[in-house]
């Protein structure tokens, strides 16, 4: 089993290869705006208090009143009856004087009694006076603290609702090969259009071997040429003669290569044996004779030597001197004429290889496909020579970039991913193959299988794989499940965005169909009758990094991706609304009966961290709640408080807030703060000042209180 990549540097930031967009709110609704504080009732002295302390004070003194009012009488009685000569005038006089002795304690009693209510009544009124002092000042305080807590409440409800919901889902740095299991080929096609969006955004190449014979690579053609990139394109057989893959091969590596197709039917014991003859063959015949002419002296060796054979074209090919030569040199083997005849039987469709090929001029996208016509025993010959021979260029050295000679085939800094669809048809030797080879090189895999095959499921516990499962049938669910709860990272419920699910129904009939509409096929071929693009850009070989807003536009206008889930974005599901109606779907776990009912674009990503559902919809990118960045960039950057500002970022349909790199710059802010609770202050021990930019006291923002009801 392949290790991961020993010579090639993991892939930067620019070289990141997408499988998808996982639904994820990372800040959590902010809640309802704080309530604005209301001011308590004020209290004031009542006429009733101070009739009734009055009425207290009257009922006290009142037999000092009656006493006083005798007093007065008896004061008064004195003088009369010494008018009418009752009593002598000093006894009248010394009454009169007795009377005002004892009436002006009485009279001194009844003014402080009055002075102690009136000072009472001063200190009740103090009293309440600097009650609503102390309530202003506490109101005022809470209007502060309200102030700050709505401002954090409305940075909050910012940074809310312009995150992203849609992060991207990457390959793991370290990672060199995806294995992907299950599918349909509205998945497969949603899936080779990310893999080719990732490749494009950065000018990388990507080569693709659809075995599948139901051309799920139309929609990433389609966007390539779009994106002034012309691809490479062979379908197999009809594009033989046109294919130039394994014609600059040595003839060590075109024995290896031919050996492998003829055991492809299933004979891989006699692959050496094979390959031994076959190299005795291009010795004699030359290291770049072509493969007619190796069937041509296969068939020398079944010829008898007096046989002319001039009907024959494959042997009209060799000189007299070169049949003698292939006798003498591989009729040392008994049964080398049994196996030059099976040779012959197997190579004879490869016979137009390389016949009528045109400049091989560098392709960043190159795809080799085969024709559902020629059946699953064709399409596994012809994949296997397409496999063998991109494993042998892998493991080639870059040939040097002097004047002199012929340029590299490929830029040293680009980042190469190699998908392979339908890899269940092809031997297991060749998986193993081509993997090796490309973790010496550094170059990415990609392995789709339609059904789950042991080989396939027994690289989910290998660290330098990732494996992918997809919708699954019945026969095989059951196997995958259990392979996913063996993987590491544990199981767990997973949610799905209602978008997967529209989006999977609307396009899932339209490419999984088995019959093409011929008025869509002529569409596309006047989508491009010249080698420029609507915009006028010439349509080359490769092209430089593509803008990403640039991508997002003509994933948008090219793909039914673009246009389905442009569509369906109103029917999704509304995001950060609290109510559970409006949340994602939930699904209820990675088991067999759920990946049976998993949407064409939903897949199950086994991370190291667990699994994670995920979207492979290359449309979800034209969204403006999707960014470039992943949820491991997004949490690396929300350390801290507050939100920052800034303009749109570089990653495509991105919000305003954005880092120039694609990443969210919106940041989690800090958590409300109960203004009852003591000990209430900013970091650092400080209260924040209340004081605005002008030295003003901030205004009490936020909704007004609740009215009082009356009825209470």
């Amino acid at each position: 089993m392949p290790t991961p990549r020993a010579g090639g540097a993991s892939p930067g930031e620019g070289g990141r290869t997408y499988v998808g967009w996982r639904y994820t709110v990372l800040l959590p609704p902010p809640g309802p705006a704080p309530r604005r504080p209301t001011p308590a009732d004020t209290a004031t002295l009542s006429e009733e208090w101070i009739a009734s302390q009055r009425d207290n004070e009257a009922r006290t003194n009142r037999p000092l009143h009656f006493a006083l009012a005798g007093l007065v009488l008896f004061a008064l009685l004195f003088p009369l009856l010494w008018t009418l000569r009752v009593l002598p005038g000093s006894l009248a006089l010394g009454g009169v004087l007795a009377c005002a002795a004892i009436a002006a304690p009485l009279a001194f009693a009844l003014v402080q009694s009055r002075q102690v209510i009136a000072e009472r009544l001063a200190r009740a009124r103090e009293r309440l006076e600097a009650e609503r002092e102390e309530r202003d000042r506490l109101l005022r305080e809470r209007q502060h603290e309200h102030a700050r807590r709505y401002t954090e409440w409305q940075a909050a409800v910012r940074a809310y609702e312009a995150q992203p919901l849609w992060y991207g889902v990457t390959v793991p740095s370290g990672v060199g090969t995806v294995v992907v299991v299950g599918g349909d080929e509205a998945g497969w096609s949603a899936l080779l259009t990310t893999v080719g969006v990732s490749r494009l955004r950065e000018g990388g190449d990507l080569t693709v071997i659809d075995l599948t014979g139901r051309s799920v690579t139309r929609e990433l053609v389609r966007l390539a040429r779009r994106c002034a990139v012309a691809p490479r394109c062979w379908v197999l057989p009809a594009d033989l003669p046109r294919m130039t893959l394994g014609t600059d091969l040595d003839a060590g590596q075109r024995a290896r290569v031919l050996s492998a197709v003829a055991s492809a039917a299933g004979n891989a014991a006699d692959a050496d044996a094979d390959e031994t003859l076959l190299l005795r063959l291009l010795e004699v015949l030359g290291p770049h004779a072509g493969i007619a002419e190796i069937i041509g002296g296969l068939r020398a060796l079944l010829t008898p030597v007096d046989d002319a054979a001039e009907d024959d074209p494959a042997l009209a090919l060799l000189t007299p001197r070169q049949r003698v030569l292939v006798r003498e040199r591989c009729t040392g083997d008994p049964d080398v004429r049994s196996r030059a005849w099976e040779l012959e039987r197997r190579l004879s469709p490869f016979e137009a290889v390389g016949t009528r090929a045109d400049t091989a001029e560098y392709a960043q996208i190159k795809i080799i496909s085969t024709d559902r016509a020629s059946g699953r025993t064709a399409a596994r010959f012809y994949g296997t020579y397409a496999v063998s021979a991109l494993s042998e260029l892998l493991e080639a050295p870059e040939p040097p970039g002097t004047a002199g000679d012929r340029r590299p085939r490929v830029r040293p800094d680009r980042t190469r991913t190699v998908v392979v669809c339908g890899a269940e048809i092809l031997p297991p030797g060749e998986i193993d193959q081509v993997l090796s080879a490309a973790a010496d090189s550094g170059v990415e895999v990609v392995l789709m299988f339609r059904n789950a095959p042991p080989e396939a499921l027994s690289r989910f516990s290998d660290p330098s794989c990732l494996p992918i499962v997809m919708r699954q049938g019945r026969t095989a669910a059951r196997a995958v499940a259990r392979a996913v709860a063996s993987a590491p990272g544990g199981t767990g419920d997973l949610r799905m965005h209602r978008l997967t699910e529209v989006v999977g129904e609307t396009v899932g009939d339209t490419l999984g169909g088995a019959q093409r509409d011929p008025d869509e096929e002529e569409v596309d071929d006047r989508f491009f009758p010249s080698p420029h693009t609507e915009s006028g850009a010439v349509i080359r070989n490769a092209a430089a990094a593509i803008p990403p807003l640039d991508l997002v536009r003509h994933v948008r206008s090219t793909t039914v991706w673009g246009r389905a889930t442009a569509q369906a974005a109103g029917a999704a599901a509304p995001a950060g609304t609290p109510d559970e109606e409006d949340q994602p779907s939930r699904v209820r776990g990675p088991d067999a009966e759920s990946l049976c009912e998993l949407p064409s674009t939903a897949a199950l990503v086994l991370t190291d961290k667990g699994p994670v559902l995920a979207d492979v919809n290359p449309g979800i990118l034209t969204l403006s709640t999707a960014t470039l960045a992943t949820v491991d960039d997004s949490s690396d950057t929300g350390v801290g408080s507050g939100v920052e500002s800034g303009g749109g970022g570089s990653g495509a349909g991105t919000r305003s807030g954005r880092a120039a790199s694609g990443r969210p710059r919106t940041v989690a802010p800090p958590p409300t703060v109960d203004p009852d609770t003591p000990g209430d202050s900013a970091p650092g021990g400080r209260t924040p000042s209340p004081v605005g930019i002008e030295g003003r006291v901030p205004p009490n923002l936020g909704p007004p209180p609740e009215r009082l009801d009356w009825r209470v």
